[in-house]
C-alpha cells in the first residue's frame, strides 16, 4: 500500500510540475512584454526599466522560470543580497528560516503566487482566498443537485424501462450533455431571472453575498445560488442519469437479485440491500471526476451570473491582462484537480487490492 501511495503522489507531483511549466511558458512567452501590459499606455523607457527590475522581467527566461519555481515551492531559497525583485518578494509574505549558508537563506513558506498587476499590488493568494470559497460552494451545490436528482431519475427510468418516463429521461440526458454551459446559463438566467421573475423571485445576476442598499454591509443571499447551481449541475446530472439507469438495469439482471426476489423480499429491501450498493459504483466514479471538473468549468457560468468566484476572477483578469492572477488561479484549480484525483485513486486502492497491483 505504501508503494502505491508513493507512486500516486509522484504522478501528482509530475502533473503539477508540468502544469506549472506550461502555465509559465504560456503566459510569459506568448502574450508579449508583461511590463508593458502593467503600464498600458503610460509607459516610458525609465518606467519600463524600473518595472522590469522590480518584477524580475529583465532576467533571462530560464532565470525567471527558476525564480517562479522557487516562489511556488514551500521550501525555497532567499538571497541575502537583495535586488529589487528579491526585496519585493521578501516583503510580500511571512516565512520561517530553516538555516543559512554564506549568501542564501533556506526558508519554509506558503507558495508565493506573486502580486496582481492591476489591483494595487494585492497578493494573488488573497484574491484567490476571497473568491475560491464561493466557487467551492457553487460546485458543491451543483454536484449535490446532480446526485440527488440524477440517481432518482435514473432509478425511475430503469424501473420503467422503455416507458415514456425512460424516454424522457434519456432525452434530457442527451440534451444536457449537448447544450454548452454558456448557452444554458444565458437561457436559464433570462427565463427564470427575467421572464418568470414575478413567479420565481430570482435575480438574473448576483453572488453569495450582496451589498445592502442602505449601507448596512453585506448579507448572505442564498437565492442567488439557485440558478447558477442548476445551470452548472445540468451536465453532471445528465451523466449521472444515464450511468444510474444503465448500471441499475444491469444489476437487475444479476442472479443474486433474482434470488432475493425469489426469497420473497420486497422490492424496497432488494433495492436498499442489493441493487443500490452494487449499481452506484460508476456513479461514485463520475461524481469524483465531475466535482473537480466543475471547479474549472464554472468560468462561464460565474461570469454570466456575476457570481463572485474564481472563474469570474479569471475572466476579469484576462480582460485586464492581469497575468499573475490568471496564472495563480489556473494553478490553484489544477492543484485541486490533482488532489481530488489522488484521493479517489487512494480510496480505490484501499477498497480494491487489484488496483494497487496494476
Amino acid at each position: 500500500m505504501l508503494a502505491f501511495v508513493i507512486k500516486r503522489l509522484s504522478y501528482g507531483f509530475l502533473v503539477i510540475w508540468g502544469v506549472v511549466t506550461v502555465v509559465f511558458l504560456l503566459f510569459n512567452v506568448l502574450p508579449g512584454d508583461p511590463a508593458r501590459m502593467m503600464l498600458d499606455q503610460r509607459e516610458d523607457a525609465e518606467q519600463l526599466k524600473n518595472i522590469r527590475a522590480k518584477y524580475g522581467f529583465d532576467k533571462p527566461l530560464s532565470t525567471q522560470y527558476a525564480l517562479y519555481l522557487n516562489d511556488l515551492s514551500p521550501i525555497s531559497l532567499h538571497s541575502q543580497e537583495l535586488d529589487d525583485y528579491s526585496n519585493l518578494k521578501s516583503k510580500a509574505y511571512s516565512y520561517f528560516k530553516l538555516f543559512s549558508t554564506k549568501h542564501t537563506d533556506v526558508v519554509i513558506k506558503f507558495p508565493f503566487l506573486r502580486t496582481s498587476f492591476k489591483k494595487s499590488g494585492k497578493l494573488v493568494s488573497h484574491i484567490i482566498s476571497d473568491t475560491l470559497p464561493n466557487t467551492v460552494v457553487l460546485a458543491l451545490s451543483s454536484i449535490l443537485i446532480a446526485i440527488v436528482l440524477g440517481i432518482f431519475i435514473g432509478i425511475l427510468a430503469a424501473i420503467f424501462k422503455d416507458s415514456w418516463i425512460d424516454k424522457l429521461a434519456l432525452f434530457f440526458g442527451v440534451l444536457g450533455m449537448s447544450v454548452p454551459s454558456f448557452f444554458s446559463a444565458i437561457l436559464i438566467a433570462w427565463l427564470f431571472g427575467f421572464v418568470l421573475n414575478h413567479l420565481t423571485g430570482l435575480n438574473m445576476t448576483g453572488s453569495l453575498y450582496s451589498v445592502d442598499d442602505y449601507g448596512r454591509g453585506e448579507f448572505l443571499s442564498l437565492s442567488n445560488l439557485i440558478l447558477p447551481a442548476i445551470t452548472l449541475g445540468v451536465r453532471p446530472l445528465a451523466v449521472i442519469i444515464q450511468l444510474t439507469r444503465a448500471s441499475f438495469i444491469e444489476t437487475l439482471t444479476q442472479d443474486y437479485v433474482r434470488t432475493a426476489f425469489a426469497k420473497g423480499l420486497s422490492f424496497v429491501k432488494v433495492l436498499r440491500k442489493h441493487i443500490l450498493k452494487n449499481s452506484l459504483n460508476p456513479v461514485v466514479t463520475a461524481v469524483s471526476g465531475w466535482f473537480a471538473s466543475l471547479l474549472a468549468g464554472a468560468v462561464f457560468v460565474e461570469y454570466i451570473f456575476a457570481w463572485n468566484g474564481i472563474g469570474k476572477e479569471i475572466v476579469d483578469a484576462l480582460n485586464q491582462l492581469d497575468l499573475p492572477v490568471v496564472m495563480g488561479s489556473v494553478l490553484t484549480i489544477a492543484l485541486m484537480f490533482v488532489i481530488i484525483n489522488i484521493v479517489v485513486d487512494l480510496i480505490y486502492g484501499w477498497l480494491d487490492p487489484r488496483i494497487r497491483m496494476s
